[in-house]
């Protein structure tokens, strides 16, 4: 059997033979073997077993067709179609390349492309069968031991009967598109480099076939068409990516697409176009607008996935096609506002992404988005932002990496990342720090190299972020105090109390973690180890050891992490908590050996030497920085000062010219220098004559630091004060002040430091000279600019004199701690009568009204230090604590402002009693919108801390002085006394009582904690039951308070559901403001009126009666009557005679009464509200109408001033006697005292509609209001 078949092989091989040599041109030959040619079709062959056969027989096949052509010696379809099926077949021999038969297949592949055999099959009626089963056949069999050459015969082959055929039916596309099909793609990628190649061939006849299977399926939906309409958007993306033509009419179909009201299937045409137009060297954005357009509009889809995959996109085409960026900017600005956290997490993604990659590729516009979603509400946006920013400027500031080009663009991401650190948010805290080591002053640096990162940073960053880091320093030396007493409580014997102090200390130490309450049991867990692991505690004292170096700490964090860490645990957020701990209390960066670089480097900038120039700063602006960045570090790391060389190197900044500088170098002395008169005598022989200098000749604040600093160095500090003391007692002299400053300054402070030896000698001269000589003396006349405040160098050496004075008087006090002699209270006196005074304590009328400015400012001030003091608080009367509360309603700006800080500072200090909270409740007057948000701030702060203290201390003894409530009685006492109520039924003023307290209460009562609604609607019942102790017999006293309680009730009850509740506490009320109350004594009376409740509750009054208005004078809606004004009333808005118009509640402020927070200004550095010029032809209904809308608004800035109460019924004499001479306001007389803060009237409007022999209030009733107004001083 087997002889025949190899017999069978012989002779067909010889067939082959005579076929291959044929030529085409010989027609003998044809003929002589075209019986051959039809035997060779017969089944026989076609069927025959064996496979060398049948390669054979159809080698020969594909040789006649070659000789034959163009004419088949077949005339049967059904032959060709065996035929052609046959020979297709026996192609499935090109898989394997080892075969001993290859060559052949090989040669029939060649054979069958260069003749383009089966073209013949296009006359067939079922071509396509014999087609697709070709196509599948090549496909399937190519692979990767192909050449060249089998692939491009494979190509012709195919690519003949695509482009010369009439077209591609579907299932022939299919065979061909299944390639491409990702699944496919990866089993097979020589298949798909094939039919690829086959696309791009044949792009021009089969484009048409494509965009009409892809028309059935996106437009018309007729997904059975083709097995591969589940893969469309698939193919589209291969499609395009081999050559975009192919795609011409199917992206029209897209757009279609996008529209679609299926989300998901929004969904994945966005993320096929994505692919498309992110994909690098893509022109489709600019080639089809209107389809990018369409494709933006998915930016602000409402479906969640599709916005969130737009974005994901945008990072792509930032960096592959820059120029479509602009296009980008505006839909990324209103994502990075998604409601979706997610989304606006990822456009920072996006954009942080593409500046990593090329810092030219985002803009500043969204730069700008990623900086606004530092202050997110959420997280987890705000640490992608910090950390993207953070990455930004190492990459670009801190390496160069793009030049200092790049480096100048994004120089403000310091600065913002700093900023953060005002956040209250311990979480943002954290990441600042953790930012700033490892990113903006890398710790693994070198420590020269490291000084050089922070020095220069220190000396561009602008003054909130130096402020900011200054905290971060102070808060990481905080934390570390906390740990160092909490291991002094470990070396302890056990006992309760110190449970309990550990307890505190671990409580406190939690606060400053992540999650604080989860970080309670941690702490609590740590601890615990601590007190079983004496290694561990060994390894913690020495991390928080003032003499831990850097390297050091980074070996006892590892060691102490090491002994925390346990293997099995895959995840161990008690190490993870126990990490945030020792990053916040190791000192990655400064020790001995940071400083002396640091002190290298300030010498390279005095010497000149140093690149400052290069590091974009100048030589002074280093200087100054690098002392005050030393100056810092010496609070938080005294001990690495302490070598020769550093204290050489601030001996010589000390002798520089610049005054910063030496303070600065004091200062670090007065930290630092505790050892210096032991283990440096050298450096101390050389100090004390350059601090005597200073304390005598240097400037005022050189001087303070230079008293403080022998304080603290020299152990004869009395002998060394003492020697500064009398030279500077015998030269006083008033009559040059300019050489007065710096005398007083220090006397001042050595009277505080050492009050036993130089109380008694500063008796005299506060009684002889500073009072007497100084204070009650204006020698010379201030500038009569009108201005209420000028710059510091424009105010009068006379001026800070006495501003001086008034401070020493203040430390003279503070340093003896006692009035046996009745100073403090003389002291007080004097205060009192500088606000009585206006500032003007002699009333000469030389003094200027920027200089009475100062001075206001500076003796409430002190009224407000003294008040720290117990001994003092307790001496100072109401009306001294209500003068020194007006301060806040104080005319000029800037004394608002500044002695509002100081108050705030102070009260969070909880170094002023709870009654000053009260002042707060004054700010709802201020005309700036900005200064009463500050201040509603300033009090939210101190009440949360407040109630956050009570939480941590419930058991705590004097909650009076704490619990927030407490603070209403004062501020009832307060508003009741206040000069602008003078006229306890009038809408006006009790809307403006109105919102002075809700001003207050509206933060007291955010929640009812503990039921505190219902206390604080009994506090104020018992109010009323009581009487003012003040003027207990005066009825009309009385009468005011007990009208302010009833405001406060309206208020409370129409703000609070629960305030009527039964309140078990029992609250107890200041002696100092109010009677005991009288058990025979019931006040049941209702002071408001049904009217002004209705005034209180809409903000207007009601309509009047048309009846009633008869015989009334006509005036313009929502505006007081005119009052014909004087020359200084209706001047310029400087001088301290502006008549104000005062916001009584925020409606009418918003309405044409009182002219809007938004035309505040600062006039000649005094902000005030402006009202808009009037036009010269205006018609009176267009006024009538713009002022309509607030028909009551009050005026709280009513122009008068702090008046005095009445005379002491006694008759002791006045401090000043009262000038005639002031102006009358609207709404009644005015006194001596200080003025309101005061925006300008609208007298443009008001006056050109008025007639101008308007009547003038009598002058004998301002002379006699202002009279019942005088304090008496001596009381």
């Amino acid at each position: 059997m087997y002889l025949a078949i190899d017999n069978s092989v012989r002779k067909v091989a010889m067939v082959v033979k005579t076929y291959m040599d044929m030529d085409q041109d010989s027609e003998e030959d044809k003929q002589k073997y075209l019986g051959l040619a039809l035997h060779l079709a017969s089944e026989f062959f076609l069927r025959n077993p064996n496979k060398d056969v049948r390669l054979l027989v159809a080698c020969c096949l594909a040789d006649i067709f070659r000789i034959y052509a163009p004419e088949a010696p077949y005339t049967s379809h059904d032959k060709l179609k065996d035929i052609f099926l046959f020979i297709t077949r026996q192609l499935k021999g090109l898989e394997d390349t080892k075969s001993a038969q290859f060559n052949r297949y090989f040669y029939l592949l060649e054979n069958l492309a260069w003749v383009k055999s089966y073209n013949i099959c296009f006359e067939l009626e079922d071509c396509n069968d014999i087609f697709i089963q070709l196509f599948k056949t090549l496909f399937s069999v190519i692979n990767n031991s192909h050449n060249q050459k089998v692939q491009m015969h494979m190509l012709d082959l195919m690519s003949s009967i695509i482009m010369e055929g009439d077209g591609v039916t579907q299932e022939l596309l299919d065979t061909i598109l299944i390639n491409l099909i990702p699944a496919h793609k990866n089993l097979n990628k020589q298949a798909y480099d094939l039919a690829k190649s086959l696309l791009k061939r044949t792009v021009q006849t089969i484009e048409a076939c494509i965009a009409n299977f892809f028309n059935q399926v996106l437009v018309l939906g007729k997904s059975s068409v083709s097995d591969l309409s589940e893969h469309v958007f698939d193919l589209i993306q291969e499609l395009f990516a081999i050559d975009p033509q192919l795609l011409v009419s199917v992206m029209p179909q897209l757009e279609f697409k996008l529209k679609s009201n299926d989300g998901e299937e929004r969904l994945a045409v966005v993320r096929l176009l994505a692919k498309l137009f992110g994909v690098k060297d893509s022109q489709l954005a600019t080639q089809n607008r209107p389809l990018w357009q369409c494709f933006l509009g998915r930016f602000n889809d409402i479906h969640v996935p599709v916005r969130l995959e737009c974005v994901k996109f945008a990072s792509h085409c930032l960096m592959n096609h820059p120029d479509l960026a602009k296009d980008l900017t505006d839909f990324l600005k209103v994502r990075s506002h998604d409601p979706e956290e997610a989304i606006r997490h990822d456009v920072i993604v996006t954009i942080i992404n593409a500046g990593k990659k090329d810092l030219n590729l985002v803009n500043d516009q969204l730069l700008g988005f990623v900086r606004e979603r530092t202050l997110d509400k959420r997280w987890r946006v705000r640490k992608e932002a910090m950390m993207g920013l953070a990455k930004l400027f190492k990459k670009y500031c801190l390496h160069h990496e793009a030049g200092k080009e790049s480096a100048q663009k994004i120089s403000w991401i310091k600065d913002k990342l700093l900023h953060i650190y005002y956040q209250n948010s311990i979480d943002d805290r954290l990441l600042v720090e953790k930012i700033f080591a490892q990113y903006m002053v890398p710790h693994t640096l070198e420590t020269e190299e490291k000084m050089r990162c922070l020095y220069y940073l220190y000396a561009c960053l602008d003054t909130n972020a130096v402020k900011a880091l200054n905290e971060m320093w102070k808060c990481q030396n905080m934390v570390r105090g906390l740990v160092r007493e909490l291991l002094d409580l470990h070396k302890l014997p056990m006992s309760e109390a110190n449970n309990v102090a550990m307890f505190t200390k671990l409580m406190t130490i939690a606060k400053n973690l992540p999650d604080p309450g989860k970080a309670q049991d941690f702490m609590k867990k740590f601890n615990q180890v601590l007190g079983e692991d004496e290694k561990l505690r060994v390894q913690l004292e020495q991390l928080i050891s003032p003499t831990c170096s850097c390297k050091q700490a980074e070996l006892c964090v590892r060691e102490i992490t090491r002994k925390l860490t346990f293997p099995k645990q895959p995840t161990n957020p008690f190490l993870e908590m126990v990490k945030f701990l020792l990053e916040r209390i190791a000192p990655v960066h400064i020790d001995s050996e940071a400083i002396s670089a640091l002190v290298k480097l300030l010498n390279k900038s005095i010497d000149g030497i140093a690149d400052d120039e290069e590091e974009g700063v100048s030589p002074d602006t280093a200087i100054r920085s690098g002392l005050e960045l030393l100056k810092v570090l010496s609070f938080t790391h005294p001990t690495a000062f302490h070598s020769s060389e550093t204290y050489e190197s601030l001996l010589q900044c000390l002798k520089m010219e610049d005054d910063k500088v030496a303070e600065a170098a004091i200062q670090i002395f007065r930290n630092t220098g505790q050892k210096i008169e032991i283990e440096l005598p050298q450096i101390r022989s050389t100090l004390i004559p350059i601090l005597h200098q200073k304390a005598k000749r240097g400037t005022p604040h050189q001087a303070k630091q230079a008293v403080h600093c022998i304080h603290t160095i020299f152990h004869n500090k009395e002998v060394q004060l003492a020697q500064i003391f009398e030279p500077l007692s015998r030269s006083l002299n008033a009559d040059v002040p300019e050489q007065l400053i710096t005398p007083l300054v220090s006397l001042g402070h050595i009277s505080m430091l050492a009050p036993d030896q130089f109380a008694s000698p500063m008796k005299s001269i506060v009684a002889n000279f500073i009072v007497k000589d100084l204070l009650m003396n204006d020698r010379s006349s201030g500038n009569r600019n009108g201005k209420l405040w000028t710059t510091d160098v424009e105010v009068s050496p006379e001026v800070l004199a006495k501003v001086q004075a008034i401070k020493l008087l203040v430390r003279w006090l503070l340093g003896m701690k006692n009035n046996q002699s009745k100073s403090a209270n003389s002291t007080l006196r004097l205060l009192s009568a500088m606000l009585v005074s206006e500032g003007d304590l002699t009333e000469q009328r030389k003094i200027s009204k920027s200089d009475m400015s100062r001075l206001r400012l500076a003796a409430g001030c002190a009224i407000m230090k003294l008040a720290q003091e117990p001994c003092y608080h307790d001496i100072i009367t109401p009306e001294q604590f209500q003068l020194c509360a007006l301060v806040l309603n104080d005319e000029c700006y800037q004394v608002r402002q500044i002695f509002a800080q100081k108050l705030h500072l102070a009260l969070m200090k909880w170094t002023l009693p709870l009654e000053y909270l009260a002042v707060f409740a004054l700010c709802a007057k201020d005309p700036v919108k900005e200064r009463r948000a500050h201040a509603r701030q300033c009090l939210l702060k101190n009440i949360n801390f407040r109630r956050e203290f009570m939480k941590q201390n419930p058991v705590a003894h004097d909650k009076v002085s704490v619990l927030p409530e407490y603070v209403v009685p004062y501020m009832i006492h307060l508003l009741a006394h206040d000069p602008d109520f003078t006229k306890p039924q009038d809408f006006e003023q009790l809307l403006v009582i109105k919102e002075c307290l809700w001003f207050m209460l509206e933060v007291l009562m955010v929640k009812n904690e503990n039921n505190s609604h219902a206390f604080l609607r009994k506090m104020v019942e018992n109010i009323k039951q009581t009487k003012d102790a003040q003027a207990p017999d005066d009825p009309k006293t009385n009468e005011k308070l007990y009208i302010v309680c009833d405001v406060a009730l309206f208020v409370i009850v129409n703000k609070s559901t629960s305030c009527h509740l039964d309140c078990q506490n029992h609250p107890i009320l200041p002696t100092k403001f109010f009677t005991a109350p009288d058990k025979e004594f019931v006040n049941d009376k209702d002071y408001l009126s049904s009217e002004a409740r209705t005034v209180l509750l809409t903000g207007k009054s009601k309509p009047v009666p048309v009846l009633g208005a008869v015989n009334k004078p006509l005036t313009v809606p929502g505006r007081r009557p005119y009052t014909k004004s004087t020359p200084t009333e209706s001047g310029n808005n400087n001088s301290s005679s502006t008549p104000p118009i005062t916001p009584a509640s925020n409606k009418s402020r918003d309405a044409g009464a009182v002219a809007s927070a938004a035309e505040a200004r600062e006039n000649e550095e005094n902000p005030v509200i402006v009202a808009k010029e009037a036009k010269k032809k205006e018609d009176p209904q267009t006024e009538n109408n713009a002022t309509s809308n607030a028909p009551a608004a009050p005026s709280v800035w009513l122009k008068r001033g702090r008046g005095r109460p009445p005379k002491n019924p006694s008759g002791s004499p006045a401090a000043a006697p009262e000038k005639t001479g002031g102006t009358q306001a609207a709404g009644g007389g005015r006194g001596r005292g200080r003025k309101r803060a005061a925006p300008a009237q609208d007298h443009t409007s008001t006056a050109a509609t008025e007639p101008n022999n308007g009547k003038i209030p009598k002058q004998e009733e301002a002379k006699k209001a202002g009279t019942q107004r005088q304090i008496d001083l001596q009381r």
